[in-house]
């Protein structure tokens, strides 16, 4: 019985990389200082383009509405407050102590206002710098990630600083970094957890090789192990996602799922009999970590509304007169039962027309990006619009294709990883045609498909004959350069710089783009 462990991906041939570093392979220290400049590189780009005026523009931008407000109240009272029908003006101008007594009604947990008032205390609630700080904190940190996971993957530094070079200059990523909304804190703690999955997963699996390596016969039952404090983190990212938003919700179940099944199939692939049975024995303990601990770091994201007495359905008892069953529960947490069914009722029933609005189907043709902000005087325009790059968008969809085809002929883990995160934060959307959504919530999906385009370049330049990887090298920089050419012509309507309207025009390559 073989007990060692496959490698995620199989190791490249020498390609154009090697021959180009092959004066670095006398010298330790100079491989390491390329390893740890390669993602120093690629974060302060990925800063440069989220901070360099920040504060731009001074105006409350699309659903910054509901969040930056709410987020300061929050943060003073412990519970979003309503604010007058015109406090967006006034709050720009720096008027920030305009709100209503009354307590407001959010449809989202409250970790990511937490996040956003933050910034806002640091920097004061009336300056718009400090309302998008944490977004573009979080943004800048989403990069590194994104290299960070595919060199776990892959051990290759190249290949990471693709993955996370494209990330840094992706419109979608930087304009969910320059916006103070909350879906770059989800896709932050979202490619967090499975990172955190990706480290349990190779720990795991190398002390399942050791504890049944030199076994003379296949035992009935593998070793049941509890020592995966790297899923204890992966709850702890689940539970931050899902404290962001509740489609965090889908991911505890995606990454539980993908857990249950590697771990049955390492068990297969040591020959332990039960191996099926075995696996959902494992899988217990691995449901143990992640979902109580993602429980209850979501629960304390509600702290400051729990310890209030003013916030929204704060005093709220669960009516049950005739048995008086929920009279035990105390009432804070009866309270809290009832405003997550309100908040489930409006979710589930949130099918307002909006002009922007997208339907998940459409979100892999780019049909309909969300303009976020338009400002026009005489011939000069000032736009957001959180359109990602059209090359890495359509190149990553393809991309995640391939997977899928490389994954059937293959059966790499490395494959079913990413496209595991692809569907976890694409397909419950498909289950909601009639709700009202929009294409930045892609912005969850975006660090999958550009890993899934790394992983690809590495297949096209790393396979076959030479000339074959001559074309593939050649294929990967054109890709690379065209992204590079496109990210600076978007750049100015995706951070509101003026520009000449004609100039503006040329961007709409689609009607459904305006």
């Amino acid at each position: 019985m073989s007990a060692s462990t496959p490698p995620l991906l199989p190791p490249l041939p020498v390609t154009w990389y090697d021959r180009g570093m092959s004066r670095f392979r006398s010298s330790a220290l100079a491989t390491r200082r390329l390893d740890l400049w390669a993602p120093i590189a690629v974060t302060v780009l990925a800063a440069l383009l989220r901070f360099l005026d920040l504060g731009h523009p001074r105006a409350i931008v699309f659903d910054e509405t509901y969040y930056v407000k709410d987020a300061w109240s929050q943060w003073v009272l412990g519970y979003p407050s309503a604010w007058p029908a015109d406090a967006d003006k006034a709050f720009a101008s720096g008027a920030v102590d305009v709100s209503e007594t009354g307590a407001s009604f959010v449809v989202h947990p409250p970790l990511g206002k937490w996040l956003i008032g933050a910034g806002m205390w640091l920097f004061g609630p009336g300056d718009s710098f400090g309302w998008r700080f944490s977004t573009a904190l979080f943004g800048t940190a989403l990069v590194l990630l994104v290299y960070l996971v595919t060199r776990t993957l892959t051990r290759s530094t190249p290949v990471a600083t693709l993955a996370g070079g494209l990330m840094a200059i992706d419109g979608l990523a930087i304009v969910m970094s320059r916006v103070a909304l909350l879906d770059v804190f989800l896709a932050f703690f979202v490619l967090l957890a499975f990172w955190f999955v990706l480290w349990d997963q190779r720990q795991h699996t190398a002390r399942l090789d050791r504890a049944l390596a030199g076994t003379q016969d296949p035992p009935w039952w593998g070793p049941l192990s509890w020592n995966r404090p790297w899923l204890i983190a992966a709850g702890v990212a689940l539970g931050a996602a899902t404290g962001v938003k509740w489609s965090g919700v889908y991911v505890i179940a995606a990454l539980g799922v993908y857990v249950v099944v590697t771990d049955a199939l390492a068990r297969r692939r040591l020959q332990v009999g039960m191996w099926p049975m075995d696996a959902v024995r494992q899988g217990i303990v691995a449901f143990l970590y992640l979902v109580p601990t993602a429980f209850v770091v979501y629960l304390s994201s509600w702290t400051g509304w729990l310890l209030s007495s003013d916030g929204y359905m704060r005093q709220s008892a669960v009516s049950d007169p005739a048995t008086g069953f929920w009279s035990w529960v105390p009432l804070p947490l009866q309270s809290l039962w009832n405003y997550h069914e309100a908040m489930y009722r409006f979710h589930v029933g949130l099918s307002t027309p909006h002009s922007y609005e997208s339907p998940a189907w459409q979100w892999p043709l780019l049909v309909r990006p969300t303009s976020m902000y338009w400002q026009q005087d005489g011939d000069t325009v000032q736009a957001i619009s959180s359109i990602p790059n059209p090359l890495i968008w359509w190149g990553g969809v393809a991309a995640a294709v391939f997977l899928i085809y490389l994954f059937v002929r293959t059966r790499r883990v490395a494959y079913a990883f990413v496209l595991t995160g692809i569907a976890a934060t694409y397909v419950p959307w498909l289950l909601y045609p009639s709700r009202t959504i929009f294409q930045f919530y892609t912005i969850a999906i975006l660090p999958f498909l550009v890993i899934a385009i790394a992983l690809a370049a590495r297949e096209i330049v790393g396979g076959g004959s030479p000339e074959r990887r001559v074309a593939g090298i050649r294929v990967v920089t054109v890709f690379v350069v065209v992204a590079v050419v496109l990210a600076a012509f978007w750049y100015p309507v995706q951070t509101a710089l003026p520009v000449p309207y004609e100039f503006w025009r040329l961007h709409n390559w689609l009607p459904t783009w305006i």
